[in-house]
């Protein structure tokens, strides 16, 4: 069971945050807002596929999978992106978050890279 803070992630996420411009909006539908993170991937400080890395603060959301969390190098895109993205609840991400550390596979980062390219392509960023 996930921690009840774990539930409480969408309190401070906004699907439409008015803070956001339309050019933003765009940017981040195509994903163009993650290009940045490629200089990450490039250094080695996190790979292409992964666990998405998330601030120390949201960290203790993760609980108890807090551990299986950090057993694997952060990507710039992991399973929960391209099983549905801001539309799932937090809890789900942190299982498949989990799910991915517990069975990182080369066959499933090419999955998870295609599908990926699947969704930039989709332009479903939000």
């Amino acid at each position: 069971m996930m921690p009840s803070a774990a539930r409480g992630y969408a309190a401070f996420k906004r699907r439409y945050d008015p803070r956001v411009t339309s050019i933003g909006r765009l940017m981040r539908r195509a994903s163009l807002d993650e290009l940045p993170q490629l200089i990450c991937v490039l250094k080695g400080e996190m790979s292409l596929v992964g666990p998405r890395p998330v601030p120390a603060t949201e960290l203790t959301r993760y609980g108890a999978a807090q551990d299986q969390y950090q057993s694997v190098r952060p990507g710039l895109s992991g399973l929960w992106q391209v099983s549905g993205r801001n539309a799932l609840p937090y809890p789900d991400r942190i299982a498949l978050d989990v799910r991915y550390s517990r069975n990182v596979s080369f066959v499933l980062d090419l999955k998870i890279l295609c599908a990926t390219l699947r969704e930039i392509w989709r332009m479903s960023g939000r």
